[in-house]
C-alpha cells in the first residue's frame, strides 16, 4: 500500500519535473495515450471526442470504482461516458501531452498538487462550483483545488496521516504530546515505539508532522495568501530547529532508517511497534491484524507547534481542449453539488470524502474514515505549486542522514542550496 501513497503524491512530484519534454512535445516521450479501457481492461485509451461521448481518464485503482457511477450520471443526462484506465504514474505525463495533441480526454482524475503543474502546462480550465459549495465540501477540499484565486477542480476524497495505536503495547492510545508517546510505549516493552517509514533516501511526507511541530516550513506566503517559492524554509531557523528534534529522536531509537515504506505498516500489524504513522491506506492491514487499537491526531512536541501533516485531495479536473467542455462542466457541477457520485466511488474504494452530506452518513458505519476525514482538516494541503518537485528528494535525503547521526544544521542547510538552485 505504500506504493500507492507513492503514486498519489510522491509521483505527482516526479512527473511534475518531467512536463517540460512533454511541453515541448519529444518524440521519444510517451505522448500516447496508454492504458486499457475501463470496460474491457485492455487496448488504447483512445481520448475525448466529439460525438456525443464525455471521456474520463483515471488510474488503475481509482476507474473501477469511477465507472458505475459515472455511467449512470451518463444515462441520466442522455450522454455516453467512458472512463479509461491509465496508469497512475503516467497519468499526469500522459495528459499533458495528449491534451496539447488534442486527443486526451474530457476530464482526469487526480491529486490536488498537480494543479500548479497543470495550470503551468496550460492543460485544465477553472470550473464553476455551485454557490452553495461551501455546504456540500469540506474547507479542506476547496481550499485545495483553489490556485491563484481560480478554482481547477471538485474534490470528492481526502488522504491525510493519523496515528495508530496498538492497545497491547500502550496505555496512552491517544498520547496528548510526543514525549507522552514515547513514554508509553518505553512502558509498554514495545520492540519499536514508533513505524514511520524513513529508509535510505527520507520520507518527507510522513515526515512532515513532526516537521512542521518542531517550527519548520516549507514555502512560506505572499502578500495576497498564495505559496511564495522564494521563500523557501528548508535551511532557515525553523528547519534547523526540526533538524535538532529529527537527531534526536533517531539517537534515542525512536525515528530508524531501518524502517521504510515496504515494512513501516507491517512492522505495526505484527505487534512490533506501539505507533503507527500512516494514512486510511493502511486500515485494511490493521483491521485485519486482529488487535484492538485506536486512531487519533498525531500529537506534537511539548511546547512546540501543532503537528500539520500533509493532506492529499483526490479531485477531477476538466481539459483545456475537451471536446465535450459543457458536459464535463455538467459533471463537475453535479459531483460537487451530490453526494451520489462520491458514494458510489466511496462504497467500491472507501477513501475520507469531502462531501459532509456523505461523511455523516457513514460516521456511524465507518468512524476510522470519518476520523482520517476530520483530521484532514487540521492538515496542510501539500503545497500545489511546480517548485514542489524540487523539494522531495533534497529534504528526504537529509532527514535520512540526520536519523542515521549526519550533523543536523549543515545537512539541512545543505538540503535548502540543493533546493533552492533547482528552484531557481
Amino acid at each position: 500500500m505504500q506504493i500507492r501513497r507513492k503514486s498519489f503524491l510522491a509521483l505527482g512530484g516526479l512527473a511534475a519535473s518531467m512536463t517540460v519534454l512533454a511541453a515541448c512535445g519529444d518524440d521519444s516521450s510517451s505522448g500516447g495515450t496508454t492504458g486499457g479501457d475501463a470496460s474491457d481492461g485492455g487496448g488504447a485509451a483512445t481520448g475525448g471526442d466529439s460525438s456525443g461521448r464525455l471521456v474520463i481518464w483515471a488510474d488503475e485503482e481509482k476507474a473501477p470504482a469511477l465507472e458505475p457511477p459515472a455511467t449512470a450520471w451518463g444515462e441520466e443526462n442522455g450522454i455516453e461516458v467512458v472512463v479509461e484506465v491509465v496508469p497512475a504514474d503516467e497519468l499526469q505525463n500522459n495528459f499533458i501531452t495528449a491534451n496539447q495533441a488534442g486527443n486526451g480526454p474530457d476530464v482526469t482524475m487526480g491529486a490536488h498538487d498537480w494543479i500548479g503543474n497543470l495550470v503551468q502546462n496550460g492543460s485544465i480550465a477553472p470550473v464553476q462550483l455551485p454557490s452553495d459549495v461551501g455546504d456540500t465540501i469540506a474547507p479542506i477540499g476547496i481550499e485545495a483545488v483553489t490556485y491563484d484565486g481560480q478554482t481547477y477542480g471538485v474534490p470528492y476524497a481526502v488522504e491525510t496521516l493519523a496515528l495508530y495505536a496498538n492497545h497491547d503495547l500502550t496505555d496512552a492510545p491517544a498520547p496528548s504530546t510526543f514525549e507522552e508517546l514515547i513514554s508509553a510505549a518505553e512502558a509498554g516493552g514495545a520492540e519499536n515505539i514508533l513505524s514511520l517509514p524513513i529508509g535510505e533516501e527520507g520520507d518527507p511526507y510522513h515526515m512532515q508532522p513532526i516537521y512542521t511541530s518542531a517550527g519548520g516550513y516549507l514555502f512560506g506566503k505572499d502578500s495576497e495568501g498564495s505559496l511564495d517559492p522564494s521563500d523557501l524554509g528548508v535551511g532557515e531557523e525553523g528547519s534547523l530547529a526540526a533538524a535538532d528534534k529529527i537527531a534526536e529522536l533517531g539517537e534515542q531509537g525512536v525515528l530508524k532508517n531501518s524502517i521504510n515504506g515496504d515494512n513501516s505498516i507491517s512492522l505495526f500489524t505484527e505487534g512490533k511497534s506501539a505507533y503507527l504513522i500512516s494514512g486510511p491506506w493502511a486500515l485494511a492491514d490493521v483491521r485485519d491484524a486482529g488487535f484492538e487499537f485506536t486512531i487519533s491526531p498525531i500529537p506534537g512536541f511539548e511546547g512546540m507547534e501543532d503537528a500539520a501533516p500533509f493532506a492529499g485531495v483526490n479531485s477531477f479536473y476538466v481539459a483545456s481542449n475537451a471536446a465535450n467542455a459543457g458536459f464535463a462542466q455538467q459533471f463537475m457541477t453535479d459531483v460537487a453539488s451530490s453526494p451520489d457520485v462520491a458514494k458510489a466511488m466511496y462504497e467500491a474504494n472507501p477513501l475520507p470524502p469531502v462531501n459532509l452530506e456523505l461523511r455523516e452518513e457513514i460516521a456511524t458505519s465507518d468512524e476510522h474514515v470519518v476520523i482520517f476525514a476530520e483530521a484532514a482538516e487540521a492538515a496542510d494541503p501539500m503545497p500545489a505549486i511546480p517548485a514542489m518537485a524540487a523539494i522531495w528528494g533534497p529534504l528526504g535525503i537529509a532527514q535520512a542522514n540526520i536519523v542515521g547521526g549526519a550533523d543536523p544544521h549543515s545537512t539541512m542547510e545543505g538540503a535548502g542550496e540543493e533546493i533552492a538552485t533547482a528552484i531557481g
